[in-house]
């Protein structure tokens, strides 16, 4: 599996990574080698696409692509790290929250996988915010 395969599976909403079958540490990024125990011995794990929020940022200095979404000073958007309910953590944005007021928003909220597909090749990996 590459990242070619991880963008493939996230356009049908679905979160693969690895699990390494020496040792059992999991990976919700494409890895070659455990980061634990180094084997190479791994297999494609699909998680549930549920976490929770383990920390964000909002942000209002923008790249150009974000920009070009009509995001910036004054409509900043949120990304975070989250935690899978198996336990790897993974970095993605946070969608269904209000970046301008992020004194509203609680690490440890539940969210649940929702991939965005505004670029046929490379969809967004997000998360939504569930009250």
């Amino acid at each position: 599996m590459d990242s070619a395969d991880f963008f493939e599976n996230l356009k049908e909403n679905k979160l693969i990574g690895v699990q390494c079958n020496v040792c059992g540490e999991l990976s919700a990024e494409i890895r070659y080698y455990c980061s634990a125990c180094q084997s190479g011995d791994l297999s494609e794990k699909q998680f549930t696409g549920k976490g929770k929020l383990s920390t964000f940022t909002c942000i209002s200095i923008v790249p150009t692509r974000m920009a070009e979404e009509g995001f910036g000073r004054d409509k900043p958007y949120c990304s975070g790290i989250v935690t899978l309910e198996e336990g790897p953590r993974i970095s993605a944005r946070i969608l269904n929250v209000d970046a301008s007021n992020p004194e509203d928003i609680e690490t440890g909220q539940d969210l649940e996988l929702d991939v965005q597909l505004r670029d046929s090749e490379r969809p967004i990996l997000a998360f939504k915010y569930l009250d």
